[in-house]
């Protein structure tokens, strides 16, 4: 207990490491987004949100594309873990790889509501986002094309019908965020569309 008179010590700022630090900045953007919207979010607004000195929030992004552009990053690799962990408890059947890719894809897109499509938004012409987007698409083709390689014929399946695949789950996704169908309808959509994919390449290479 303190003494009469004495003064007591301010609380210890907690030290985070450098990765706790982004990811703290990170949650505290997602939140800044959820509440006000992409445009609200600029690299000094967040250092007041966060309880951090600019120069901090400088040092992790840089600019506010940088952040926008981490956002996008954390986005994807969240939907990847979820989509791996999924994959690896499912059972080895086309049926189950399908659902899962599916149901993943577009609970993952829910999960971020508004948010990562006022990201994109806020992003929109990016040479910058353009370049991760691809990288990003490209990774996700590759998992697909591994996860239903044990159910095609001969060859893999053609990247035309990826890109096919993945403008279907985008639209989905993005009608079920808007409430114009639900996740539900989103999900059995994008199952039959990767359903038929695999038919259809299997067709013809019989």
């Amino acid at each position: 207990m303190a003494q009469p008179g004495s003064v007591a010590a301010p609380p210890k700022r907690l030290r985070l490491s450098r990765t706790e630090r982004m990811r703290q900045l990170l949650d505290v953007s997602w939140q800044l987004i959820r509440k006000e919207g992409a445009d609200a979010l600029t690299l000094p607004r967040l250092a007041q949100d966060a309880g951090v000195a600019k120069p901090v929030v400088y040092d992790h992004f840089a600019t506010r594309e940088g952040l926008l552009t981490a956002l996008y990053r954390d986005f994807d690799a969240r939907q990847t873990a979820v989509m791996d962990a999924a994959l690896e408890q499912g059972t080895p059947t086309l049926q189950s790889r399908a659902s899962i890719i599916a149901s993943c894809y577009v609970d993952c897109v829910l999960t971020q509501g508004r948010e990562i499509p006022s990201v994109l938004a806020a992003l929109a012409g990016s040479p910058e986002l353009e370049r991760v987007k691809r990288d990003y698409q490209l990774v996700f083709f590759e998992k697909c094309r591994r996860v239903l390689a044990p159910f095609t014929r001969s060859s893999d399946v053609k990247i035309a019908s990826f890109w096919a695949m993945l403008g279907a789950a985008d639209s989905l996704s993005n009608a079920a965020a808007l409430g114009e169908i639900t996740p539900e309808e989103a999900k059995e959509e994008l199952f039959a569309a990767i359903m038929a994919m695999i038919a259809r390449h299997n067709a013809h290479s019989s």
